[in-house]
């Protein structure tokens, strides 16, 4: 099946190189800096289902990353120094920050010695659940239920839905039906479907939490880098928006006060869980400024601008991930140009 919306990227991404746009025009399009999002860094394995691949590059596609803003004039700068880019004279050189999500044990092993090797600072931002073990990544144990069922059958809203998934194909159509109904549906059934199935399916939820997601241990070793920067992902990786205002502020102060504690230092920036305008909001951004956090970033596309010192709690990102591992989706990325009717908007 193809899918048009990452078709249009890629031949948008080839525009761009064809007609060197991103030479031309990053002049008006680039901002004054970027944040780049990124989440898993790990080898390529060849696998007919892999319906998360779009979360994860190569190292060697990281390497590249790196060496292309050195190449295009970018400094590589933590988070810290954000606010302060924005608040001085927009400088010749614009900056960029390398964020990671959800906390994966493969940044510590593959992604971590190449930044080391750019001296490049980063940031992690942690789910506190994840690294405590009170939970695996929800899709990740859909992902391996489904990949270990030859069929399956669950309840959504009352009703029971039959899912046949004999092949590629098949898991492919289930997965992302299922995703689709979870992530609109209540938070509780969004929790409870993957862990259901993954229970007929005989998975040990412990083990796949423990395989994909870094501990407490491994990160107070990674902490200790000072090109580390240790953020908050919340506690659970809920839906924001669809939480009360109660929960919400908790799940943004709590996991503060609980890396904080286990890693004896502050946690000054936070990332929302999902982060696109269905998931967070001006709601969102008001707790999280009340909460003191220096920055927190959204998974809304746009380089950042000077306009942004007055909403560091709503910074937008540039996805760097599976679906665009080439030389060119990045330099137009970089450049800003694919962003210039979206920037427009929000000006």
């Amino acid at each position: 099946m193809i899918d048009w919306k990452h078709a249009l990227f890629t031949i948008g991404f080839s525009a761009i190189a064809a007609t060197r746009a991103d030479r031309w025009l990053r002049w008006a399009a680039r901002g004054s800096g970027v944040i780049l999002m990124f989440h898993r860094v790990r080898p390529w394995r060849e696998q007919s289902f892999a319906p998360n691949r779009s979360l994860e590059i190569t190292p060697d596609f990281l390497d590249r990353v790196l060496t292309l803003l050195d190449e295009d004039g970018f400094d590589v700068v933590a988070l810290d120094e954000v606010p302060a880019r924005l608040e001085g004279r927009r400088t010749p050189r614009p900056f960029a920050a390398l964020t990671f999500d959800d906390g994966y044990r493969d940044n510590l092993t593959y992604a971590w010695p190449i930044l080391k090797r750019h001296g490049a600072p980063w940031a992690l931002f942690i789910v506190s659940d994840f690294a405590s073990r009170r939970s695996p990544p929800w899709w990740l144990e859909l992902e391996e239920a489904i990949a270990s069922l030859e069929s399956f059958e669950v309840i959504l809203d009352g009703e029971k839905h039959i899912f046949k998934t004999h092949g590629a194909d098949e898991k492919y159509a289930a997965y992302h039906s299922l995703c689709q109904r979870l992530k609109a549906g209540p938070e509780c059934q969004m929790r409870a479907v993957p862990s259901e199935l993954a229970a007929q399916a005989n998975l040990d939820l412990s083990q796949l939490g423990a395989e994909q997601c870094a501990s407490w241990d491994e990160i107070a070793v990674l902490a200790r880098d000072p090109n580390v920067t240790i953020g908050s992902h919340t506690q659970s990786h809920p839906i924001l928006r669809r939480q009360n205002t109660f929960a919400v502020a908790n799940e943004i102060k709590d996991s503060r006060s609980i890396i904080e504690e286990r890693l004896g230092r502050p946690v000054r920036h936070l990332a929302y869980p999902s982060g696109d305008s269905r998931s967070v909001g001006p709601r969102e951004f008001a707790l999280a400024r009340g909460a003191e956090y220096l920055t927190a970033v959204t998974t809304r596309p746009s380089h950042i601008w000077p306009r942004h010192a007055d909403r560091l709690t709503a910074l937008p990102r540039v996805s760097i991930n599976g679906n665009y591992q080439t030389e060119t989706a990045v330099r137009a990325l970089l450049s800003g140009a694919p962003f210039m009717a979206w920037t427009a908007f929000l000006a």
